[in-house]
């Protein structure tokens, strides 16, 4: 898991992760342009990709655990 950080200052972000206690990477992207490049207009916001990059399976809020779990399955 990956976290892109683009909202906000890079302090702002490292200090949300700090207090939620974030364990996975965060990346800081200043531009946008990472958001822009995989189609996010918001957060939260989350998408699986497989190992060649290629998104399986992409979602606006919480983390939906069944369908994940699911993509990984298929």
């Amino acid at each position: 898991m990956v976290g892109v950080g683009t909202q906000d200052s890079l302090g702002l972000a490292e200090s949300f992760v700090q207090s939620t206690g974030t364990t996975f990477t965060m990346l800081w992207d200043p531009t946008f342009e990472s958001w822009r490049q995989l189609g996010i207009s918001g957060q939260p916001a989350g998408m699986l990709l497989d190992g060649n990059g290629q998104i399986l399976d992409s979602w606006r809020g919480a983390i939906p655990q069944s369908r994940v779990l699911d993509a990984i399955a298929a």
